[in-house]
């Protein structure tokens, strides 16, 4: 049985190429629009110091853009077709046996479909497995409800031994990757699909998994997001900025383990925690930012921003953003319908 499905009329005043260009959503041709999939280069670059490096795909390398790490290690990739539950237990063998596996397929089939195996071959193991879980969130767009991953952090997050890593940009990536060389055990890469705005120019010299960064300092309220979100709030915070509110930005990009010494010092600064994700609000960044407040007993208005408990309705990326006031617009609206609430 089929649900009845909604499709989002995409708004007039979004990106033109998003909305009326085919190649831009077409998995077959936007290759060459995912400049910041960065992942493939860096470990290609990586790939002559560290022999234990190899990488996997369930016949989607053009997608994720391991194909740039195949071209020049052909011998250490493996393309293992349209069987993600067997790509996550072969790499925990190839760990197990010395190998440093970093595989790639989209968010929704590889936290859902291998749930289990993530949990049972690669955590419970404790076994230095990368899953590069690209496509995230709402990004797939029109492929619909089976592709978007709205759920996978509700699952990673609460698995022992997995850390869990949501990069903001490229260099955010390429800091991941370099710094999971000497990270023990499994680790979950939430990405998108490799065209997010770069919001580190400067790259993250000082990154560590597990703290958090302050990328902007305020004292009337904090906003904390991480991954596919972050540009946008971003773009948000600093409107909010020119009418006066001085907003405090924290990117939680380590969900697991989770920088508690961050949150309830922003809590106890600043007064006022709202939290933004492309992700169910049960379950995500907000739920355990909300667990920290809890059990510290830190009673401060919050409020959690993101998908509110629903499958999402089908559309355009952009078109998805306005819809659920997850672009820098919405965000902004949100967060002053809130305060003026409270």
């Amino acid at each position: 049985v089929t649900a009845p499905v909604s499709i989002v009329t995409p708004p007039t005043a979004a990106p033109p190429t998003e909305l009326h260009d085919k190649r831009s959503w077409s998995l077959t041709t936007s290759a060459s629009q995912t400049t910041e999939a960065v992942s493939g280069r860096v470990l290609a670059g990586l790939a002559g110091q560290h022999p234990e490096i190899v990488g996997l795909t369930a016949d989607l390398k053009y997608s994720n853009r391991l194909s740039d790490f195949a071209e020049e290690w052909p011998e250490r990739f493996v393309n293992v077709g349209i069987a993600e539950q067997n790509m996550v237990s072969l790499a925990a063998g190839m760990a197990a046996a010395g190998k440093m596996p970093f595989v790639g397929t989209f968010a929704a089939f590889v936290a859902l479909l291998c749930a289990e195996h993530i949990r049972t071959d690669l955590a419970y193991n404790n076994l230095p497995v990368r899953i590069l879980a690209h496509h995230a969130g709402i990004t797939m767009g029109y492929y619909g409800t089976n592709h978007h991953a709205l759920e996978d952090l509700s699952i990673t997050r609460t698995m022992a031994n997995l850390t869990v890593f949501c990069p903001a940009d490229a260099p955010s990536i390429r800091a991941g990757i370099e710094a999971s060389l000497d990270w023990p055990g499994p680790i979950y890469f939430r990405l998108g699909r490799g065209r997010e705005p770069v919001v580190y120019h400067d790259g993250l010299p000082n990154f560590a998994f597990g703290k958090a960064i302050t990328y902007r300092d305020g004292s009337d309220l904090t906003v904390i997001t991480n991954g596919l979100t972050m540009a946008a709030v971003v773009a948000a915070v600093e409107t909010l900025a020119g009418e006066g509110l001085d907003c405090r930005l924290i990117d939680l990009h380590t969900v697991r383990p989770l920088d508690r010494d961050a949150i309830v010092r922003a809590a106890r600064e600043t007064g006022r925690i709202i939290t933004v994700e492309e992700h169910n609000i049960t379950g995500g960044i907000g739920s355990a930012v909300a667990e920290v407040l809890a059990e510290e007993g830190i009673a401060i208005p919050f409020k959690r921003h993101g998908i509110y408990d629903e499958f999402a309705v089908i559309g355009p990326p952009a078109a998805l953003y306005a819809h659920y006031r997850l672009d820098a617009p919405g965000i902004a609206e949100v967060v002053r319908e809130w305060l003026a609430i409270i």
